[in-house]
């Protein structure tokens, strides 16, 4: 379980991301977190592995407290929690099946890492880690190689090389066409459904959050707004989470006919 108990960010300069934000979100569940740019999406998933510290307030994962953990503390909470970036964060000289197994770093030796000198069992790992995104023919490709779609894939590849508890996808896609959009949510579903890992993402499309979100939680100026599950969630809602009329940029399938 992972629970915010009046959970508040100030950023330097005096920017309010999150204010006594209290929610929690229990394992296995698929959580989409909606809101304008700046109401603290990324904010929010972030601050669950530590990588953006609260100002108040606690966040605890399984219940321990990430807010108060020291280095090595937090490195182990971390390596129950896979991450997916917005810009994919390969390493693009390398191998496909090599950045899959950075995901690793906590189990393995340094030397392993650094050399590229993994056993056969991680090896395996790392390949039907491959399989579950349906891009294992491509282990041996350099990243740089790759569409933007196919990294975003490996980069959900490394998160479950973790074998983690939780995966955080902040903002997966939105450099993405649509076809490829949905390629990526679908493979978040299906490892939330099929592994019963947490998923949390964050989303600006609203027509991805109604049909990928189990619950949409939605934030604006910091503040949770709406908790609920994805049926209950209409324009109407979404407006009142956004504090306006919703544009054609809102809808990804609306955005990609401009």
């Amino acid at each position: 379980m992972i629970r915010f108990e009046h959970a508040s960010v100030t950023y330097p300069g005096g920017v309010h991301a999150l204010k006594d934000v209290s929610l929690e979100i229990p394992d296995g569940q698929m959580v989409v977190i909606v809101g304008l740019s700046g109401a603290g999406k990324s904010t929010l998933i972030r601050a669950i592995n530590g990588l953006v510290p609260l100002t108040s307030g606690r966040v605890l994962v399984d219940d321990e407290d990430v807010t108060a953990a020291d280095r090595k503390h937090l490195r182990r909470i971390r390596s129950r929690i896979g991450m997916i970036f917005q810009g994919f964060n390969l390493v693009n000289r390398t191998t496909v099946l090599n950045n899959v197994l950075m995901g690793r770093l906590y189990h393995t030796p340094t030397w392993r890492t650094i050399l590229g000198r993994y056993t056969p069992e991680q090896i395996d790992l790392g390949m039907r880690s491959l399989e579950r995104v349906e891009i294992v023919e491509k282990a041996y490709t350099r990243a740089s190689n790759l569409s933007g779609g196919q990294q975003q894939r490996v980069g959900i590849a490394r998160a479950l090389a973790q074998d983690p508890r939780i995966i955080l996808a902040d903002e997966p896609v939105a450099s993405l066409d649509p076809p490829t959009s949905h390629v990526v949510m679908r493979d978040l579903q299906r490892i939330n459904r099929e592994l019963g890992i947490t998923v949390i993402t964050n989303l600006h499309f609203l027509d991805l959050a109604r049909q990928y979100g189990d619950r949409i939680i939605g934030l604006r100026a910091g503040e949770l707004v709406f908790d609920g599950s994805g049926a209950q969630v209409d324009e109407k809602v979404f407006e009142d989470i956004y504090g306006r009329s919703l544009t054609a940029d809102d809808v990804l399938e609306k955005r990609a006919e401009l």
